[in-house]
């Protein structure tokens, strides 16, 4: 009998295996499948940030502020943005202080009308509103009505007059010429299908004399040419977060150059500061995980999604 009886163990042990085996490569295959591809003339990018907005998590771990943060090089020395170092500098504090870093590399001290293109819930558009003073009027656009509503709501919460929010395509801006003092895009241009149209409409809405600060997702300068893991890393990239397509940081400040417009250009690769910012946003889900624990399974599928596309 005990001959047998190993036989059916070492049956049911295949079997296992073999179960647990097909069931990894259900999962690998599901993760390794972009869900979320740019598609040209769809508002892919508007709708992806309505469904964010509505769900509220992204807010909740983010704040106001849906983009990186600055982390200083003494508070990385100290482990800010790392598991252990969640607490070295607060998440939230970081993107505040991206904002105020982008401020004073634009040079702008106080314009009388802004334009934040990309706006998002406005966090952004209304801590410039209130740090330029009451002299200045801040407009937000977004292709995203949600977020036109919740920008909107919290403007009139934290009391904050003079930040307005419209839904409009950066690339299709009805703005008459020469509105704006200064021209701010963070985090936009990683989402136009356009690059050159996008900063010819920035330009074209800038009263002369005036300043634009763009800070975007960049790729690096080819040559040397892309390898194949490389490319394929982008192809994910660009197809998980809807996303058309990168361009170097060089190749804006050549864009800005080529409209003829601007007196100055300058650029710079903040990534070393700003870069930490992207596991910190995994650790504060750690440290704080019942938000996305009580939002049910569609709210977990979609946070192991976007861990598994920063990593």
């Amino acid at each position: 009998p005990a001959p047998p009886r190993l036989s059916v163990m070492n049956a049911q042990n295949v079997a296992i295996a073999a179960g647990a085996m097909a069931t990894i490569g259900t999962i690998k295959y599901v993760f390794d499948k972009p869900s979320r591809t740019y598609v040209d003339g769809e508002n892919t990018v508007g709708q992806e940030y309505d469904a964010w907005t509505q769900e509220g998590i992204l807010e909740y771990y983010w704040g106001e502020h849906i983009h990186l943060g600055w982390y200083e090089d003494e508070e990385l020395a100290r482990g800010a943005g790392t598991l252990i170092g969640n607490k070295v500098k607060d998440f939230i504090e970081a993107k505040f202080d991206f904002v105020d870093k982008m401020r004073e590399w634009s040079g702008a001290t106080s314009p009388a009308k802004v334009l934040d293109v990309g706006c998002g819930i406005g966090g952004t558009s209304r801590h410039l509103a209130k740090t330029f003073g009451a002299g200045t009027s801040v407009t937000g656009i977004t292709l995203s009505p949600n977020q036109v509503k919740r920008a909107t709501e919290l403007a009139a919460e934290q009391g904050v007059p003079n930040a307005q929010f419209q839904v409009m395509n950066a690339l299709e801006m009805t703005f008459p010429d020469d509105t704006f003092d200064l021209v701010w895009a963070c985090e936009s241009g990683e989402h136009m299908p356009d690059k050159k149209k996008y900063v010819e409409e920035m330009v074209r809405v800038l009263k002369p004399g005036g300043k634009i600060v763009i800070a975007t997702w960049c790729q690096r300068e080819t040559p040397p040419e892309f390898t194949q893991k490389e490319k394929d890393n982008l192809q994910f990239l660009y197809e998980e977060w809807a996303h058309p397509y990168f361009i170097s940081y060089e190749e804006y400040e050549r864009l800005l150059k080529g409209t003829g417009a601007m007196e100055s250009t300058g650029a710079e690769d903040w990534v070393k500061n700003t870069i930490a910012s992207w596991r910190h946003s995994i650790w504060v889900g750690v440290w704080d995980p019942w938000p996305v624990v009580f939002a049910g399974p569609k709210v977990w599928y979609k946070t192991v999604r976007e861990i598994v596309t920063l990593e």
